[in-house]
């Protein structure tokens, strides 16, 4: 990594900083200096210390980014991008009448990715999720989290992990790793629920000594698992160091965010059904909600999450793609961006901090989602005029450049 400085001139900068005096924490004629890889300087370009500019430009590190926007680079927090084969026929089926549940429960859903999933080997499954990473970062993701869960069985799990860790290593954008056994119950403990919450608790260990998980989750609902099953889960990652986040309210109440809580979750995920006391469990525990609008959409679900709730509560709330076969193959975080506006009327300042200063929270990183000193140097150039645009226009990826950890992808 090049530990020269360099700056950024003649940009706009989205700084995204929640207590900004201008929306979007936006600075009109910007000025960035890197160092490192991190962010040494953010600020006016008027107050940009005529020293470091006169190092830059002896040194030719002086970018001109021609008027362009920049964000901090977009994070996507909750994935699951690795998997095998799809379920097209599915989609179908939904449309034919099918309801998400009565596919799960005739052997389809998750339990199909999983046989696709079983049947396909490090390689195979690098291969098919790579393009999947390449659109996102096409558009400016600069991190993302990755989940287990469709293999639900140890050598799979862990294969699972392994290829999130290599899509991580091999390109230009950060990989959280969350181990999701508790997904679904997989066919060979078809009605011994309990006895494969046993085995998901007896992996986790192993596979985190192996370095492969960041993160624990669970899908707490009545296709999935219980509180009760959910919470050995959780205690197992609590002795283990490992914070935990979780699949909750998508389809029911089923008390999911007020267990979360009670273990300091960094985020419950999905929310349709929140409840009253679950939101207030979430802003006590100070557990983010990431909402995903892909999932609502594709599965053409009519109850909204509780928004006005969460947003008096205080609640942070971030936005990701949940790309996955079954309820939302979805590659644009963009595309969520205008989602998360039009169905779930979130305002597009709340929806740009929902993929930058909220998405990272939902992951505990706190070096980056906003541009501030101090902060990795992750960011994006759009040719765009204001920062509303980024949410407005459907299908359309402005983007110029990304910087990753300082250098210019």
């Amino acid at each position: 990594m090049n530990s020269a400085l360099s700056v950024w001139l003649n940009c706009k900068a989205a700084t995204l900083q929640a207590r900004a005096a201008q929306p979007y924490g936006l600075i009109e004629d910007a000025a960035l200096v890197v160092n490192g890889g991190m962010l040494q300087w953010v600020g006016r370009r008027s107050d940009l210390p005529a020293d470091v500019l006169a190092s830059c430009a002896q040194t030719h590190d002086v970018h001109d980014a021609k008027g362009a926007l920049i964000t901090p680079g977009l994070i996507d927090c909750h994935t699951h991008l690795v998997y095998g084969g799809n379920r097209a026929g599915e989609f179908e089926q939904r449309l034919n009448g099918a309801s998400y549940e009565d596919i799960a429960r005739g052997g389809g859903g998750i339990v199909s990715t999983v046989t696709a999933t079983r049947a396909a080997t490090e390689l195979e499954l690098e291969a098919q999720s790579t393009p999947r990473l390449q659109a996102l970062l096409a558009e400016g993701v600069t991190t993302l989290e990755i989940k287990s869960g469709y293999g639900l069985a140890f050598e799979h799990e862990r294969k699972t992990l392994r290829v999130a860790r290599s899509l991580g290593a091999a390109h230009p954008v950060s990989v959280q790793t969350t181990f999701l056994g508790a997904h679904a119950v997989p066919p060979e403990f078809a009605g011994r629920s309990d006895d494969y919450v046993d085995t998901v608790v007896s992996m986790l260990p192993l596979l985190h000594a192996e370095g492969l998980v960041d993160a624990v989750d669970a899908f707490c609902e009545r296709i999935g698992f219980s509180a009760a099953q959910t919470e050995r889960v959780f205690q197992t990652a609590h002795s283990l160091g490992l914070p935990v986040k979780l699949h909750a309210e998508q389809l029911s109440d089923s008390g999911g965010a007020q267990l979360a809580a009670r273990y300091n979750a960094l985020s419950c995920d999905h929310l349709e059904w929140l409840s009253d006391a679950g939101v207030a469990a979430m802003a006590q525990a100070g557990t983010t909600a990431v909402l995903l609008p892909g999932a609502f959409y594709f599965l053409r679900e009519t109850k909204l999450p509780p928004i006005a709730q969460l947003r008096a509560a205080g609640v942070p709330m971030a936005i990701s793609t949940d790309s996955n076969p079954g309820s939302s193959p979805c590659t644009s975080l963009l595309l969520m961006l205008n989602m998360a506006c039009t169905l779930f009327r979130l305002t597009p300042q709340e929806a740009l901090a929902g993929i930058t200063r909220n998405a990272a929270r939902a992951l505990g990183l706190k070096d980056r989602g906003v541009l501030a000193a101090g902060m990795r140097a992750d960011f994006v150039l759009w040719d765009v005029q204001s920062p509303a645009e980024l949410s407005y226009a459907l299908g359309s990826c402005p983007r110029l450049q990304t910087v990753f950890k300082g250098m210019v992808v």
